[in-house]
């Protein structure tokens, strides 16, 4: 086993591999299409296929063919196996030094059994998406939640076919507005207890590293925004993008036990995501 493991740390120990391996352990448990690997981290794919081919000859990660399409996914096992075998000494006898997935306390923070929990939605323009998913969950929390959504890269206003779409289905749109992520990691924001990407693009970047250790999430669909056609065939998209976050939001609500850091709630959170949608 130690020779596999030095042969792994060898193969990550490649800047390019490392990114590739960090992309797919952040979309795990999905398995991500090559053509998106190839454009999320620029390269080109035959030095693409040279990287997954390094990965998966030291059993880091799997792959599987989807029509004429190739997906790949993190071994999760083999990257634990990295960890107790670097972590191994340390936890002998000295088990305050090792790794721990145990949320950090936040001085003079409220249990959560006495105060909302905090979800932020994530995609890149923050104007369809993320705009219509920070409604949902406002509407449907029964006051459990406080709900935010944020770009990595927004287009500074939400799309008017998101605030029509709302509109049309009862929400209040008054205060809806396209926010940079920048502005929930300043010191003084809120503590998010939820982080879920609901495009393919913002989940495959880096991001800091948030506060107190939120659970996460991948809830991508389709991009409205993308959609082309006739105004009716937009209208349609949106309507689309719409029923299929409310379905995930709806399901995430309806769950009976919502503590973060638990592996029950992840394993819940991931099969959400999973659901099938719509192109």
């Amino acid at each position: 086993m130690e020779k596999v493991i030095l042969e792994r740390l060898t193969t990550l120990g490649h800047p390019q591999r490392m990114a590739l391996f960090r992309l797919l352990m952040r979309r795990y448990p999905q398995a991500v299409p090559a053509g998106e690997l190839a454009k999320a981290l620029d390269l080109k794919a035959s030095t693409l296929s040279v990287y997954l081919s390094a990965l998966a000859g030291v059993g880091l990660i799997t792959k599987s063919r989807h029509g004429t399409s190739l997906h790949y996914k993190t071994r999760i096992d083999a990257a634990r196996e990295i960890i107790d075998y670097l972590f191994l000494d340390c936890c002998r006898g000295r088990p305050q030094l090792c790794p721990t997935i145990s949320p950090d306390p936040i001085k003079g923070s409220q249990p959560m059994s006495q105060r909302k929990l905090n979800v932020i939605f994530i995609c890149t323009g923050n104007s369809a998406r993320s705009i219509m998913a920070e409604a949902i969950m406002r509407d449907l929390d029964g006051g459990r939640f406080n709900a935010f959504s944020a770009g990595t890269q927004p287009t500074g206003a939400p799309h008017p076919l998101a605030l029509a779409t709302l509109k049309r289905n009862g929400y209040d749109i008054t205060n809806l507005r396209s926010k940079n992520l920048d502005e929930f990691q300043k010191d003084g924001a809120p503590q998010m207890d939820f982080i879920f990407t609901v495009c393919d693009s913002a989940a495959n970047e880096e991001c800091a590293i948030w506060p107190g250790r939120p659970t996460s999430g991948h809830w991508g669909i389709p991009d409205p925004a993308a959609a082309t056609g006739s105004d009716a065939e937009k209208a349609l998209a949106f309507a689309r993008a719409y029923g299929q976050m409310r379905t995930r939001i709806e399901a995430f609500a309806a769950l009976p036990d919502i503590t973060p850091g638990t592996p029950e709630l992840q394993n819940n959170i991931d099969e959400i995501g999973n659901m099938p949608v719509q192109g």
